[in-house]
């Protein structure tokens, strides 16, 4: 899969698990801070653990404590390298 495909995928699976039905991926910018007022998705700390969720279902990929998951996903770009480097080894 492209970079591009997989950040577009990250973005319907960020919608979907958290519920926000009311942004399209169009919305969420690549390089601002998904947790920020910025991003305009209005996560929370139970988003992040859906999130989390998604991403060990959609990607296989674990994302350690909560400080980790801080770390990894902060935007939609860092996040997408993070799962293409744990997907292809």
């Amino acid at each position: 899969m492209g970079y591009e495909a997989l950040k577009l995928q990250i973005k319907k699976m960020i919608i979907e698990v958290c519920e926000k039905d009311d942004i399209s991926p169009a919305d969420i910018a690549d390089d601002v801070e998904l947790f920020s007022q910025a991003s305009k998705l209005d996560l929370d700390s139970l988003d992040a653990l859906e999130i989390s969720m998604g991403l060990k279902r959609d990607y296989g990929v674990r994302m350690g404590d909560s400080k980790d998951f801080r770390r990894t996903v902060t935007t939609i770009n860092e996040l997408a390298k993070f799962i293409q480097k744990e997907t292809n080894g």
